[in-house]
């Protein structure tokens, strides 16, 4: 690994967590070492201590019931036993007089009590290369002068918390070794997938808005983030893809009317008579008046996509709105030779925009006259509204052509016209209008066959259906 790559590896968050984690355990590794060997210091001295004091008080017990001779005879017995205690019986001048000791650090048997530290002393026999002895005992002086110690050589605890420490020692540096491993591979592994969704996130800038960042299956943060960026950027590249589809079809839909406005302009200026010039700069001006509801149109869908007009939202009696829409339009339907009929719940209320609700009402009603008109002789255009288990639905339905089941989801799409040859009036962006003003209010459009698919006028049913409310 370069010494680049090793500096961008220390500089991440699950390295340096790893490493904090580590130096912490070392430390705690270290204090359970020293505490666990001096626990077992302690109790093996408190464990030596009380044998000695429970052999001296049988020593002492076996003086006073058969004097030296019995004494004696203890001590050489219990001598020969294997891992015997040290016993030596000295003179009141210190002179050692018998025991399994040959010799002991000068000043042990002076006092009675415990020996304060451990002493140095000599076997008799050794085999093997000479080593250290130390030993801790306790002396008490008889009462025709005599002076007993009765002591424990301390080379078995001492070799016991040897090994007590050298095992915690090597199985503390097995987790360590274990723990550097880990820390070391999930640094690796961090480091390559930062850098495969820097790859990725390079091509991305560069503007391939068709690449993702990789996902693993671990459901990490890392995944996590991944699948929250590329949420966005499928949501960015949809977003992409219709403001292209949205300039062509502007470019397209709009070429024809500017078209026209300067054919007529020129002819109004090629006229003589005023009458002509009129007529030319009447439908310049019709031309216009179409051009700017286009436009506003498109002003209104991007603000409400954009959640500028979510600041408005107030109970709004649905039930009213589409009673008076229906009314005001139905002497547009009789115009056109149709009947509109309704059958609306009363008092049925959403949270929402009142001007918005209203605007997505007049678009579905204009398009269901407008393609119904000379499609049906006797069958009405009907607005219903009602409440469900999904909440409140506002239908209208008529008897026109219909939208092709393919198609549905298409007409959704700004400028989309299955009326490619344009002979209707139109935008393409009434239902788009709708769409977006359901979106904001947390509901659906829904768009079905009014007397099913294989019928041979089918009819559109468009339904806004409206989130229940909560209380």
């Amino acid at each position: 690994m370069s010494k680049s790559r090793l500096r961008l590896l220390f500089r991440s968050t699950a390295v340096r967590l790893s490493a904090i984690y580590i130096v912490l355990f070392a430390f705690c590794a270290a204090v359970l070492v020293v505490y666990v060997t001096a626990m077992s210091e302690r109790l093996l001295a408190q464990q030596v201590r009380e044998a000695l004091t429970q052999e001296a008080s049988d020593v002492r017990g076996a003086y006073d019931r058969g004097g030296i001779n019995l004494l004696l005879r203890m001590m050489e017995r219990r001598a020969r036993q294997p891992g015997a205690n040290l016993y030596v019986i000295a003179s009141p001048t210190g002179e050692m007089l018998a025991g399994n000791v040959a010799t002991v650090e000068p000043g042990v048997l002076d006092s009675e009590g415990w020996t304060g530290m451990p002493f140095r002393y000599e076997p008799f026999t050794e085999t093997g290369p000479p080593r250290p002895h130390v030993a801790t005992a306790t002396v008490f002086f008889l009462d025709n002068g005599l002076r007993v110690m009765v002591g424990r050589d301390l080379g078995e605890p001492g070799r016991f918390r040897f090994i007590v420490r050298r095992a915690l020692m090597v199985a503390l540096a097995i987790m360590g070794f274990g723990a550097l491993i880990i820390w070391f591979g999930i640094g690796r592994n961090a480091l390559k997938r930062i850098d495969r969704m820097s790859a990725a996130s390079t091509k991305i800038m560069a503007g391939d808005l068709s690449q993702r960042l990789p996902v693993g299956m671990s459901g990490d943060e890392f995944d996590r983030l991944s699948e929250s960026l590329n949420s966005m950027l499928e949501r960015i590249e949809k977003l992409n893809e219709g403001l292209r589809q949205v300039s062509d079809n502007i470019a397209h839909d709009l070429k024809t009317p500017l078209t026209r406005l300067r054919n007529k302009a020129a002819d109004a200026l090629s006229e003589d008579r005023e009458e002509v010039r009129k007529l030319a700069l009447e439908g310049i001006i019709g031309e216009s008046d179409q051009l700017i509801r286009t436009f506003n149109a498109l002003l209104m869908i991007s603000r409400v996509e954009a959640g500028s007009m979510a600041a408005e939202m107030s109970a709004v009696d649905l039930s009213e709105i589409s009673s008076d829409s229906a009314e005001l339009y139905e002497p547009v339907a009789e115009e056109a030779g149709l009947c509109l009929v309704t059958e609306i719940e009363p008092g049925l209320t959403v949270q929402g925009n009142r001007e918005l609700i209203g605007q997505a009402i007049f678009n579905l009603l204009d398009n269901a006259i407008k393609y119904a008109a000379g499609a049906t002789g006797d069958q009405p255009i009907r607005v219903s509204l009602a409440q469900s288990p999904q909440g409140l639905r506002l239908s209208i339905a008529d008897s026109g052509p219909g939208i092709p089941a393919n198609k549905r989801e298409d007409v959704r799409k700004r400028f989309v016209r299955l009326d490619e040859s344009r002979s209707k009036p139109g935008t393409g962006l009434g239902l788009s209008l709708v769409e977006a003003v359901m979106g904001l209010h947390g509901g659906r459009l829904e768009l079905s066959a009014t007397h099913g698919d294989d019928a041979p006028v089918p009819g559109l049913t468009v339904t806004m259906v409206f989130p229940v409310q909560k209380p």
